[in-house]
């Protein structure tokens, strides 16, 4: 009978130098994959994420880097749209546990905007660093209702300090302070151009709070708020000078439930 013999080890055939070559080919393309991934691909998320409400239009370059028009709509059904003038140009970069962001609008920042996400196990947070930056009011149109029967006109200049929010097992928590300043407002539902300055206060803590106030104007505004739970409850009222009464009665009707001379808002 033939006696077989063993193989020495030093004998037995190399892998296939190719096996290593196509590794190496799907790492490589993985790696340039992730790192020129196309701008549409971040529009993309952007629309599933908000809804439909907020679309990066016309998007150029990449995920990491590039511009798009930013563009705010009503959402699904909605035929309502308005476009921020100019492009938005953003700056993405992994950072220690989450990823860093710069946003800059050519309308409305003079020095870019700056977010971090950190994301968890069932959680997220939120950072925006302390900045001020001036947007046209007459973008909140796109939104649908009521911003698009209100017509706003005027400067929204937003300022924000120590704003974070972290969200965890269906809770949010927000902390630090953002103030809104709608500067120079009218609305196509009075002739009065314009009818006031308006402040909005959000100050973080245990129970945020929200605070509305008048700056100056014909068009007198006032109301606090305070999110309970997850759900804002709001209460105000807004009124015209004596003088001005009669080019702000359509608005008045419009924004709150009718008392007399005033209007009273509600949310929540």
């Amino acid at each position: 009978m033939a006696r077989r013999t063993r193989a020495h080890p030093a004998m037995a055939a190399p892998r296939a130098p190719w096996r290593w070559a196509l590794a190496g080919l799907c790492l490589g393309a993985l790696a340039a994959l992730l790192l020129w991934a196309p701008a549409r691909w971040l529009a993309t998320a952007v629309q599933q994420a908000s809804g439909g409400q907020l679309l990066l239009r016309e998007a150029q370059g990449t995920v990491w880097t590039g511009s798009a028009r930013l563009v705010l709509t009503g959402g699904a059904g909605s035929d309502d749209q308005a476009a921020l003038p100019g492009l938005l140009h953003w700056r993405l970069r992994p950072a220690w546990g989450g990823v860093q962001a710069q946003l800059a609008a050519d309308c409305c920042t003079t020095t870019p905007l700056r977010l971090r996400a950190a994301p968890g196990l069932g959680a997220i947070s939120l950072q925006l660093a302390n900045g001020q930056s001036q947007w046209p009011a007459a973008v909140l149109a796109g939104l649908g209702t009521p911003w698009n029967t209100l017509q706003p006109q005027g400067r929204l200049q937003l300022v924000t300090t120590g704003l974070n929010l972290h969200w965890a097992a269906g809770r949010v928590q927000l902390n630090g302070r953002a103030q809104l300043d709608a500067l120079a407002m009218s609305s196509r539902l009075s002739t009065l151009r314009p009818m006031g300055s308006y402040r909005l206060l959000l100050q973080g803590g245990e129970a945020p709070t929200l605070e509305l106030s008048t700056l100056d104007g014909a068009l007198l505004l006032s109301g606090n708020g305070q999110w309970v739970g997850q759900r804002l409850r709001f209460t105000g009222e807004a009124s015209a000078a004596p003088e001005r009464e009669a080019q702000l009665t359509n608005l008045l009707n419009i924004i709150g439930r009718r008392s007399g001379a005033r209007s009273i808002i509600t949310l929540g």
